[in-house]
């Protein structure tokens, strides 16, 4: 696989930390926040609440984890919790998530079946002077970087068959900084193998990369960015029933 991966990703990263930091958040690294490997989902996500591998955790109410069962076929990875996620400490609960379960059913796959979580864990954000509301701003590369030790292993304890990065910040927390979504959409890309910053999740058959369905929300054309969206979404579903031809997973 092209371009800088997940892995050489991280190493950079950690090596123009501030110093060792500790808990404050100031050395980009959730790592010293993971429990044992022993830990289950849940006690994932218990952990995760006090994660304060990144100074995002001191403006965020929560952490949002992931949410779904673990040997879920599909794993949805999105960029970071929206104001309403924030706010409830689930992901996909705005109105992005009404959007991406639309998109889902069109495209023939069951929501249920799914896990589906955030680059990042907590909801990065601006408030404009003179108003209340809170808007979103995009992690950056130190900040994806540090929360990625959540997603390894969520990864590893789900172990999907087909992982969907949705957006630019997903794709390069998988990929790496050259990941663009524009270039590799709509395909069923290999799965890097952990050498490369894929994780130790061996069941994953590949990678589908498609845009955020918050896009869709912002699109002049919205039924076809909308379209696109399922489209994409149908090759994972095409993915997906081969395999249950193939193996009856």
């Amino acid at each position: 696989m092209t371009g800088a991966t997940g892995g050489a990703v991280g190493r950079a990263v950690r090596g123009a930390g501030d110093g060792p930091g500790g808990p404050s958040g100031d050395a980009y690294d959730a790592t010293p926040f993971l429990p044992g490997r022993r830990a289950r989902l849940t006690g994932l996500r218990k952990a995760a609440a006090g994660c304060r591998g990144c100074p995002l955790f001191r403006n965020a109410t929560q952490t949002v984890f992931g949410e779904g069962g673990a040997g879920a076929s599909v794993f949805l990875l999105g960029e970071q919790p929206g104001d309403q996620e924030d706010r409830q400490g689930r992901p996909f609960v705005g109105p992005a998530g009404a959007v991406l379960a639309r998109a889902l059913s069109d495209a023939g796959i069951d929501p249920a079946h799914a896990y589906v979580t955030n680059a990042v864990k907590h909801f990065k954000f601006t408030v404009p002077e003179g108003r209340k509301r809170r808007i979103h701003k995009a992690p950056n590369l130190r900040e994806i970087t540090a929360c990625r030790p959540w997603l390894l292993e969520e990864l590893r304890l789900v172990s999907p068959e087909v992982v969907v990065a949705l957006g630019a910040s997903a794709g390069k927390a998988l990929l790496g900084s050259s990941f663009r979504v524009s270039e590799r959409r709509g395909a069923l890309l290999p799965w890097p193998d952990p050498g490369e910053g894929g994780g130790a999740a061996p069941g994953v058959r590949g990678l589908v990369a498609t845009i955020h369905p918050s896009a869709v929300l912002r699109a002049d054309d919205r039924d076809e960015v909308y379209g696109g969206l399922v489209a994409d979404l149908r090759v994972v579903a095409d993915a997906l029933g081969r395999q249950e031809g193939g193996s009856g997973r």
